[in-house]
C-alpha cells in the first residue's frame, strides 16, 4: 500500500474531487492548458529575484528562448556559478512559465544564476528536438559567459522528470566531447527509461496524478518510432557507461512510475565509480517540488536541493556518497 504525507494526501483527495480527466484522455493542447490551470493552485508563490531577463539565441529551427535568473542581493556584474536547467512535463506540457518560481527559488537559494530554457515540445516536435535544443543551450551558455556574467569553470545542468532526461543525457554528452561538460547534474525524479521496464511502472498505476498510464502517453508523443526509446540519448538508464560524468544529485519519491529507474540510475552512477548524493522520499508523488502551496514538504525539499546544489556550484565540492 502506498504511504502518503497527510499533505499528499489532501491534494490527491483535491484533485479527485475536481474530477479533472487524466493527461492521456485530452489532447497536447487541452493537456497545456489544464497544466498551465494548476501552476497558481499549487505552487508556493513567486520568489523576489536580484534580476531577470528573457533571451533569445540563434538555433537550428529559427530562434530558442532562455530565461536567466540572478539569485537576490547578487551584483549585475558579479560573476556567479551558472545553473543550466530544463523544465519537466513530459516533453509535451511546461515551458519557461511553469517552472518560473521553481527556477527563482533555486537561483536564490544557491545564489546563482539560472538559465532555463524553452526547448521545443512534442508531439509537434519529436525526438531528439528537446535534446537538439537543450545542448543548443548549454553551448551558448557556454560561450557566453561574459554576456551572462558567470563562471565558465562553475556551468553546473539541472531538470525535473523529462528536463532530468535531458540533463542526464547532457552530462553524458559532455563526457563523450559532443556537448560542453558541467561540473554538476542536479536529476529531480528523473525520466532515464523510456522503455518503461521498471516494477514502479507496474505498482504505481492509479490514485496519483501521474500514473504509468500518462507515462506511456508522454513518452508515445516523445518517441513514437519505439526504436528510438532504446537509444541512450532517450533512455540514458540504458547507456553502456556512466563512468566519467559529473558529480550528481538524484532526488526520487516512491509513489511515482519513475520511481525505479531513477533509483537504478543513481546505483549505476555510484557503482561506476560517480559520486552521488540519491535522495528517496517515501511518501511523496512525482512532480513535489512545485506542489508547495499544498504539500508544506515541497518547501523545505526545495530548500534541500537549492543547498545541494549551492554546495556544488560554490565550493567545487562533489555531491556527498549515498
Amino acid at each position: 500500500m502506498p504511504t502518503f504525507d497527510p499533505d499528499v494526501a489532501r491534494l490527491i483527495e483535491l484533485g479527485r474531487k475536481a474530477g479533472r480527466p487524466p493527461y492521456e484522455a485530452m489532447t497536447p493542447a487541452e493537456a497545456r492548458a489544464a497544466y498551465a490551470a494548476s501552476w497558481d493552485v499549487l505552487q508556493a508563490p513567486a520568489s523576489e529575484l536580484g534580476a531577470t531577463r528573457d533571451i533569445s539565441v540563434p538555433a537550428q529551427h529559427g530562434e530558442l528562448r532562455l530565461r536567466a535568473y540572478r539569485g537576490i542581493g547578487t551584483q549585475p556584474a558579479e560573476r556567479l556559478p551558472c545553473l543550466l536547467f530544463l523544465h519537466g512535463g513530459g516533453w509535451v506540457i511546461g515551458n519557461l512559465e511553469s517552472h518560473d518560481r521553481l527556477c527563482r527559488s533555486l537561483a536564490n537559494m544557491a545564489r546563482c544564476c539560472v538559465v532555463a530554457v524553452d526547448y521545443r515540445l512534442a508531439p509537434e516536435h519529436r525526438f531528439p528536438a528537446a535534446l537538439d535544443d537543450a545542448a543548443t543551450a548549454l553551448r551558448w551558455v557556454t560561450a557566453n559567459t561574459d554576456t551572462l556574467s558567470i563562471r565558465p569553470d562553475r556551468i553546473a545542468i539541472g531538470g525535473d522528470s523529462a528536463g532530468g532526461n535531458l540533463a542526464a543525457v547532457l552530462a553524458l554528452m559532455g563526457r563523450d566531447g559532443s556537448a560542453p561538460s558541467a561540473m554538476f547534474q542536479a536529476l529531480l525524479y528523473p525520466v532515464v527509461d523510456l522503455t518503461a521496464a521498471s516494477e514502479s511502472y507496474r505498482r504505481v498505476t492509479s490514485g496519483v496524478p501521474l500514473t504509468a498510464a500518462t507515462m506511456h502517453w508522454f513518452i508515445d508523443h516523445y518517441t513514437p518510432n519505439t526504436s528510438d526509446r532504446s537509444d541512450w540519448r532517450a533512455s540514458p538508464l540504458l547507456a553502456k557507461s556512466l563512468a566519467g560524468t559529473p558529480p550528481a544529485l538524484v532526488v526520487t519519491v516512491a509513489n511515482d512510475p519513475l520511481c525505479d529507474e531513477g533509483r537504478a540510475y543513481a546505483r549505476r552512477l555510484e557503482d561506476e565509480g560517480v559520486r552521488v548524493t540519491a535522495l528517496h522520499l517515501s511518501d511523496q508523488i512525482h512532480g513535489t517540488m512545485m506542489q508547495g502551496k499544498v504539500v508544506r514538504a515541497s518547501l523545505v525539499l526545495v530548500e534541500i536541493v537549492g543547498a545541494i546544489i549551492a554546495q556544488a556550484l560554490h565550493d567545487g565540492a562533489s555531491a556527498r556518497p549515498a
